[in-house]
């Protein structure tokens, strides 16, 4: 069953909420670019010699690189936090990620960004992997894009018979397609979950299976070279989140088996392709001297990856599980070849992006991320908003870093407690947390708690000050409550209906 209708844009502009100082033709454009699962050194600004991507070289060699941007440990938190400038656990406060038919998700009363630059005259798009939640409420349509086409979730979250857990030419996997679980509020299990989705806009235009993930990454970076050239004399945001490099792999039949390193590095190079299509255009219709593109990641790499020289993969609170390759890029605006290493992260493109678009940001509500442009435009003395920040792993406040000082509360990051019992740390660290500094050991490999009482005890009074804000463990009386629907059903059903509203016109 495939459908697929002329591709259309919808867009409508709020020209009577512009600000004064913000005119069209002065407010840049902006892109995200947002990878799934891709490691630290997967990519040639950050290292990686197994992997080709001379076009995000260039745009390193264009732009600058930020070496301590943050994103979450997993997917939903992660875009969760880039959509509303808050720390994931204030605005979807879950233990893990979303899955598919899931009552719960972001909430309808919070901003995005895509919301805040359109209130400021903004057109707008996000293309790719949403996973905020797949009920109407909660699909992109409804939180500020005037067009959306994607994924609703993460690629593996379909009939493991139809490829959604198995790589490009590997069997099925018998363990997969048995995995237990019961039905929660945030999804069924992969046991139970239905046909995979493609959208557009909120029609179901065809079910993802083998041939559609394979050419999944293509057809989003058409769909965003579309939107780019339709929105060309207009202000635009285009959130660009691929599905790709997560598991399982399916790069495109024209990069499968191009790579000398496998599967995983036919598809990064190929997110490469798509980031150089992206800039090329630009580069085409003179929009590269007001255009910032943002290039990152959702979390940490996965062991397929390579995180070089952090420590720790996606799932954890170790750098590598939330430190991730990021790249922004604006000729004449951002220094070429430079690189930052203050803390910035998912939380700080909200805030940024609407100043710079020259709208305003709510009033009501508290907003955890700040203004990073004098960071991101290598201002003299620029310093990054965050004299804190807190690492969370769903509900739980798993680390707190303070400048170069870094300390993990004890018992909270499970590959930190079995690496210090194996390697007989000290009981006095294991029991009261480790510390690091990061700038002599971005490895976190020497846990130098003890020689540092002090240090341990005022990042331990920065960590407990957030129980009051977000909690320690569980809901704190900062945390905003999450959208709910009653009754969530599949987009597609398991025996191939459509839902009703999403049927192709």
């Amino acid at each position: 069953m495939k459908f697929f209708p002329a591709f259309g844009l919808m867009v409508s502009l709020h020209g009577a909420l512009f600000s004064p100082l913000a005119k069209a033709a002065d407010q840049p454009n902006f892109i995200v670019i947002n990878i799934d699962d891709l490691g630290y050194a997967d990519i040639g600004p950050f290292g990686s010699t197994r992997n080709r991507t001379p076009n995000l070289d260039r745009m390193a060699k264009e732009g600058r690189k930020l070496t301590s941007f943050y994103a979450a440990p997993v997917c939903s938190p992660s875009r969760a936090s880039l959509m509303t400038g808050c720390y994931p656990k204030r605005v979807l406060p879950i233990g893990g990620v979303l899955f598919p038919s899931s009552a719960v998700g972001l909430s309808p009363g919070e901003r995005t960004v895509a919301e805040l630059l359109k209130a400021a005259g903004y057109t707008t798009a996000c293309i790719g992997k949403w996973h905020l939640g797949d009920q109407p409420e909660f699909m992109p349509r409804r939180r500020g894009f005037d067009y959306y086409l994607g994924i609703p979730y993460s690629n593996d979250m379909g009939p493991a018979e139809e490829g959604a857990r198995s790589s490009l030419g590997a069997p099925i996997s018998k363990r997969a397609a048995k995995s237990a679980g019961e039905a929660k509020e945030t999804g069924l299990p992969l046991a139970s979950v239905t046909p995979m989705p493609l959208v557009e806009n909120e029609t179901v235009i065809a079910r993802v299976k083998k041939d559609e993930q394979q050419g999944i990454v293509e057809r989003y970076t058409m769909a965003a070279v579309k939107f780019i050239k339709a929105s060309k004399d207009k202000s635009f945001f285009l959130y660009l989140p691929h599905n790709a490099v997560h598991f399982p792999l399916y790069p495109g039949k024209k990069w499968a088996g191009n790579s000398p390193k496998g599967l995983y590095s036919d598809w990064v190079e190929e997110v490469d392709w798509s980031v150089g299509q992206v800039l090329d255009t630009l580069r085409e219709l003179k929009l590269d001297s007001k255009t910032l593109v943002i290039f990152t990641s959702d979390n940490g790499g996965t062991q397929r990856g390579l995180n070089t020289p952090l420590r720790g993969h996606k799932g954890g609170t170790l750098e590598g599980g939330m430190r991730e390759p990021t790249l922004a890029w604006w000729p004449g605006k951002i220094p070429a070849g430079t690189s930052s290493d203050a803390i910035t992260g998912m939380i700080d493109v909200l805030p940024t992006f609407v100043k710079l678009a020259g709208g305003k940001l709510p009033t009501d509500r508290k907003i955890d991320g700040g203004d990073i442009w004098p960071v991101l435009a290598g201002e003299a003395g620029a310093k990054s908003p965050h004299e804190v920040f807190y690492y969370f792993n769903g509900l739980k406040l798993h680390a707190v870093r303070s400048g170069p000082w870094k300390l993990h509360l004890p018992g909270t990051d499970r590959s930190i407690s079995r690496a210090a019992k194996k390697s007989g740390d000290s009981k006095v660290s294991y029991v009261e947390g480790q510390l690091y500094n990061l700038d002599n050991d971005i490895g976190e490999s020497k846990d130098i708690a003890e020689a540092n009482p002090d240090v341990v005890e005022r990042l331990r009074t920065l960590a407990n000050a957030m129980k009051d804000d977000l909690g320690l463990d569980g809901i704190g009386p900062g945390v905003r409550p999450l959208g709910r629907v009653e009754n969530p059903q599949p987009l597609i059903s398991k025996d191939g209906k459509i839902r009703a509203g999403f049927e192709p016109k």
